[in-house]
């Protein structure tokens, strides 16, 4: 198959691109930079999304990881108009990837590049729109650090601001002495050319830039080396001579070498209102014809690559599915939350022929289906078998399944059935004769795992209660680095456990097991719990189940201005959850969110739920 044309948005998947990611079956390259790879690939309902898949550089790297999973967390809180939103993640597998929703629509850096510089009613257009997206973004506690031309999508409906906050993983890295590329030097601001403070208006300073890119045709401060152009962006003016008089005060503004002297997103919105000669409204008319175009053909999607038919066998492989019946679960292979509930592990590399999950080997998921990310993070992957809707040795079924259905198996020989009865029987036998054996009293406490895991452990009256085997503590989970915003709150039950917005805090303090509580108008800061209790463990103590479990010290809430960074804990919630919090500090006061740092260990089921 040749290869298609430059121009073309979907480029086709090569040897060393993987078949699937995290579940999703991919169908075309989207693009690359420096961070990663962009597939396009679609959600089971058809739904196209563009998935990210971060370099092996990075992977590699602890400080990236950890910055990365706060970063995805932080993105999953930017719902606005003009953002792609993230639909789901993978932060722990051996490549991590991020899936955002699908625009179709030409980057600001393609369209001007094939069609030359936009006219004024497209650029305020694009002004208000990218920085309406700005002021979700910063809402969120991030700073996108990386606005450039190609992280700005053109839409039918107005632009999408991608990659916000992301390239922040990469920063301070061992990668960034290896020549690896992040951020664009022609769109970085003064502050980060001389390696000063990020702040919001970091990205004010991108903005503007954006704004006479695409108004001019051509970047403010030229083209050349990177540190040509990183010197010109830090001493010397930019080139607006080409750049129509009505954007020049606005432009000049933003691009002011003090950060203090960048007007404000919403000054910003106000001013292109003003420049306007007519209403800015978005609309399906916003761009020329010849961008809106490029809008048409991203609406042209490829399929994924159909998977073959198994081939006939005559009985089942190590790399085939037995014949047995699914394991118990629900029947469906997809659910809301973007987990299955049955499904080969994930597949992060390239698929080798006749390997589990590659095209083309028995048992895959037949052409218009996906295995979606099985595995809840911090647990580990579960073996594979087949969910509903999977083929089964000896039957060819390419083509859509229907959720639940599962063909005729092959009959088994009467051989196998009568060595099978003949088995059971013994068993039956055995466990007869057990039964009316005499109870040893010496013995009688060993082993005795079933009545111990039933009563909890607890010991019965009589002989036979003394030596039960106590119930196993659970095993714990351990999470890094996780930003609580102010007034947000999360359950221990959860894996892994989001801060979500807790409507309630401020009246009753919410609903949850563990939140942040700020008051805006007095400033007070506190942590706690409205479902369990709270101990803060001295300077002597190590957080631990032991501890936690042991400690009656307890309250509700918890000045912040009580904690130190490393302090710690205990959370018991009333599910019977027990949980050590480490204290790690809260966001500066230049911050435009407030928010604190925790570590979090849990350790599920570890007492009896309770109810009041």
């Amino acid at each position: 198959m040749s290869s298609a044309p430059s121009t073309d948005p979907f480029q086709p998947l090569k040897a060393d691109d993987p078949a699937v990611v995290g579940g999703y079956r991919l169908a075309a390259v989207l693009g690359a930079g420096g961070m990663g790879k962009v597939y396009l690939s679609y959600t089971p309902g058809g739904r196209p999304l563009a998935i990210k898949v971060i370099r092996a550089e990075f992977s590699e790297d602890p400080e990236f990881r950890r910055r990365f999973r706060q970063e995805v967390r932080a993105a999953q809180r930017v719902q606005g108009l003009y953002t792609a939103p993230v639909i789901d993640d993978d932060t722990e597998g051996a490549q991590p990837w991020l899936a955002t929703a699908y625009v179709p629509g030409p980057s600001l850096a393609h369209a001007v590049t094939r069609h030359g510089r936009l006219p004024l009613q497209s650029v305020l257009l694009l002004t208000i729109g990218v920085a309406e997206a700005l002021g979700v973004i910063h809402g969120a506690g991030i700073v996108h650090r990386d606005l450039k031309p190609a992280n700005v999508l053109l839409a039918a409906d107005g632009p999408r601001v991608i990659d916000f906050g992301i390239a922040r993983a990469a920063d301070a890295t061992a990668l960034t002495g290896t020549g690896v590329s992040v951020g664009t030097p022609a769109f970085m601001s003064p502050e980060q050319a001389a390696v000063g403070t990020v702040t919001p208006a970091t990205d004010v300073f991108a903005l503007g830039q954006i704004v006479a890119y695409a108004a001019i045709g051509a970047p403010a401060f030229g083209d050349g080396p990177s540190h040509a152009v990183l010197y010109r962006i830090v001493h010397e003016d930019p080139d607006l001579s080409r750049l129509p008089d009505e954007l020049r005060p606005l432009v000049t503004r933003c691009l002011s070498r003090d950060a203090a002297d960048r007007p404000a997103l919403t000054d910003i919105i106000r001013m292109c209102h003003e420049i306007s000669p007519e209403p800015l409204r978005q609309g399906e008319d916003w761009l020329p014809q010849a961008v809106a175009g490029s809008i048409t053909e991203r609406h042209r999607l490829p399929a994924p690559a159909p998977t073959p038919p198994p081939l006939p066998t005559t009985g089942p492989t190590p790399t085939q599915h037995s014949s047995q019946p699914p394991g118990p679960g629900p029947a469906h292979p997809y659910t809301p939350t973007g987990y299955a509930v049955a499904a080969a592990p994930t597949q992060t590399g390239p698929a080798a022929p006749g390997a589990p999950g590659a095209p083309g080997a028995p048992g895959t998921v037949p052409t218009g289906h996906w295995q979606q990310n099985t595995r809840p993070q911090g647990y580990a992957t579960p073996p594979p078998h087949h969910p509903s809707g999977f083929a089964q040795p000896g039957h060819q079924q390419p083509g859509w399944v229907s959720p639940g259905f599962q063909p005729a198996a092959p009959r088994p020989k009467r051989t196998g059935l009568i060595v099978a009865a003949s088995v059971f029987g013994a068993l039956v036998v055995l466990g007869v004769i057990g039964a009316l054996l005499p109870e040893d009293p010496d013995t009688s406490g060993k082993g005795d795992r079933s009545e111990a895991s039933s009563n909890g452990g607890a010991s019965g009256g009589g002989s036979g209660g003394e030596g039960r085997e106590k119930p196993v503590d659970p095993e714990p989970v351990a999470y890094k680095g996780i930003d609580v915003t102010a007034n947000y709150a999360l359950q221990l039950a959860d894996n892994p456990p989001r801060p979500l917005e807790d409507e309630d805090s401020g009246v009753m303090y919410g609903k949850k097991d563990f939140y942040f509580y700020r008051d805006s108008l007095f400033g007070d800061e506190q942590v706690g719990s409205a479902n369990g209790k709270l101990v803060v463990l001295k300077n002597s103590q190590k957080g631990s189940l032991k501890v936690c479990r042991e400690e009656t010290r307890f309250t509700e809430k918890i000045g912040l201005d009580q904690l130190t960074s490393g302090s710690q804990i205990c959370v018991l919630s009333k599910a019977g959850h027990i949980a050590v919090v480490t204290y790690r500090g809260k966001s500066g006061a230049n911050d435009p969110s407030r928010y604190i740092t925790i570590d979090l260990t849990v350790w599920r089921n570890a007492e009896e739920a309770r109810r009041s």
